[in-house]
């Protein structure tokens, strides 16, 4: 995993600039500024202005600054990469990447990144996010994670992979008759393998039915369960309990701790694992302590 704390994800359409404040103050750790689907095509060039203004002239406090880009396969991508880069790429953090089906997909968008940061003189590199929300994009996972080292997050994309997919499935995603188990498990695993496979974060999908607090909190806890870092929001009442459910509790910590220093003073006396309260503890434990007390780090000094 990466060393930014990515536990909430707001989305933003760029054209709603009304929005714009109450979306910086909601404490989200990032907020993207949406390019793609949030914004009518008559509209595109309006909202990609906002967006550079919000860039340049609003005070972004700990939040970090994105945008989602158009498609590879639109007319509005090539300058939404180029304008937003030249106007405002010392401000902006993070480029989503929407619908990539195979690595070269990053690739392009690596290599215009390339270009410009070397023209403008950037100093520092922008990093990518990439949408898995495409069947070909679900069976190219693992080549897309590690098809360039600015990727440092894939995110699975519900919406469009039920529509990818075929999937019989309700405006909040969730299948329209009885299904056995997890319907989205095995797209959401994938995508959690690939994106460990390449150590970066994985960020669960968006839930439409904002309303719903104990329905996201839900998919939340379930996606933290098998190893998500982080969740899409759609709204601001989503991002307090993201942030909540993606962060190590103070159970964790402490148990963290407790087997930390049992371990290490175990490991003063020349063993190797050690019994807590009943438990064998071992190397392996030690790297999970390790790992919960690191993520408590990050959140720690996000505040």
């Amino acid at each position: 995993m990466t060393d930014l704390l990515r536990r909430s994800e707001l989305a933003l359409p760029a054209v709603n600039d009304h929005m714009f404040d109450k979306a910086l103050s909601c404490g989200a750790d990032l907020v993207f500024l949406d390019l793609e689907d949030a914004v009518p095509a008559a509209h595109k060039i309006e909202g990609r202005s906002k967006a550079i203004r919000a860039l340049t002239e609003l005070d972004w406090g700990t939040t970090v600054p994105a945008i989602r880009i158009n498609g590879l396969d639109t007319p509005w991508c090539h300058d939404d990469i180029i304008e937003v880069v030249t106007r405002a790429g010392n401000k902006l953090e993070t480029i989503v990447v929407p619908k990539a089906r195979t690595a070269r997909d990053v690739w392009w968008v690596d290599m215009l990144l390339t270009q410009l940061e070397t023209k403008l003189g950037l100093s520092r590199r922008i990093r990518l996010e990439v949408l898995i929300e495409e069947v070909e994009g679900l069976a190219n996972a693992e080549a897309i994670a590690v098809a360039s080292d600015r990727v440092d997050a894939l995110i699975f994309g519900v919406g469009d992979f039920s529509l990818s997919q075929g999937a019989r499935v309700d405006t909040n995603f969730e299948p329209l008759g009885d299904y056995p188990g997890d319907f989205w498990h095995y797209a959401r695993n994938k995508v959690l393998v690939a994106a460990r496979i390449a150590g970066i974060d994985a960020l669960d999908s968006p839930y439409p039915d904002y309303r719903n607090l104990t329905g996201y909190e839900r998919d939340a806890g379930r996606s933290a369960l098998l190893g998500y870092t982080g969740k899409w929001a759609i709204h601001p009442d989503q991002v307090p309990v993201a942030n909540r459910i993606y962060a190590p509790t103070a159970d964790d910590i402490a148990l963290a701790e407790r087997n930390l220093a049992a371990y290490r003073a175990a490991e003063a006396r020349g063993r190797g694992a050690v019994g807590v309260e009943g438990v064998l503890v071992d190397a392996a434990h030690v790297k999970m302590a390790e790992a919960t007390l690191a993520r408590a780090a990050l959140v720690s000094a996000r505040g």
